[in-house]
């Protein structure tokens, strides 16, 4: 296994938790509101020959914010990416996010091309660009206020009957202190603001970073399935399948890694 580099990083309102491990090529594994910790094991396996940067995004676990009740934007994210990325200086980047971390990858790309080359979106939960954007919109307002009322148990059943995930609710609903503090910012601060952001496709069409769309093989009709294809078909590229569903990276790792080391050799 690889050493890891656990440090932070002070920025203008946040200290930004990251690791790094390995040498070589840079790789930027993010997720939001997932931490590094979800990235831990393809991290690892993906150490054998790359640099791999992996972070908690602001506000999240071990990336305070100096006001707790700030809410979290895609470009806000980039922006602390960008600044991890410069600060290790190892290069231009590929960057890898899922879920609302693809959404923080594409930020990146539109606002900071110089520092990534590659993109790997997967599976963006951007719904402004579905037909049915203003139900799920409204779906979004709804699990938000269960939340924010106390009842995290309907917010979460709401959040996988809209996203078509069939998890029961009780599995997700979180009960140690952080996870709680982490969801509760997810639903309060954060999950809004990427849900609802939509990409400059005129740029993104535009520049030179590769943007890969990737879907989980198991997420078909899912609403990340719908917005992926969506992505890919405003930019005119192909999707790019990968193992498992949403979280496959979770699931399986190592069949994820294997996938994206080829997506990456393409």
């Amino acid at each position: 296994m690889p050493d890891t580099l656990a440090t932070t990083h002070r920025v203008d309102d946040a200290e930004l938790y990251f690791e790094v491990r390995g040498s070589g090529p840079l790789v930027v594994l993010i997720g939001a509101p997932m931490d590094a910790a979800a990235f831990m094991a393809a991290a690892d396996l993906l150490a054998v020959d790359h640099t791999v940067l992996t972070t908690d995004p602001r506000g999240i676990h071990r990336s305070p914010l100096d006001d707790p009740g700030q809410d979290s934007t895609p470009e806000l994210r980039a922006d602390d990416v960008a600044r991890l990325i410069t600060h290790l200086d190892a290069g231009r980047a590929v960057v890898v996010g899922s879920s609302g971390g693809a959404v923080t990858a594409l930020a990146l790309a539109q606002s900071h091309p110089d520092l990534v080359h590659t993109v790997v979106v997967h599976e963006a939960p951007l719904q402004g660009l579905l037909d049915d954007r203003d139900a799920l919109r409204a779906e979004t307002d709804a699990m938000v206020e269960r939340y924010r009322v106390g009842d995290a148990l309907g917010a979460w059943t709401l959040f996988l009957e809209s996203a078509r995930i069939p998890v029961p609710a009780e599995v997700m609903v979180a009960r140690e202190p952080q996870a709680v503090a982490d969801e509760r910012r997810w639903f309060l601060h954060e999950m809004t603001g990427s849900s609802n952001w939509l990409p400059d496709l005129d740029a993104l069409r535009a520049t030179p970073v590769r943007v890969v769309v990737g879907i989980g093989s198991d997420s078909a009709g899912e609403v990340c399935d719908r917005t992926s294809r969506a992505l890919a078909a405003e930019l005119g590229v192909e999707p790019t399948m990968f193992p498992g569903g949403h979280i496959g990276f979770v699931d399986d790792p190592a069949a994820f890694v294997t996938r994206l080391r080829e997506v990456l050799a393409g």
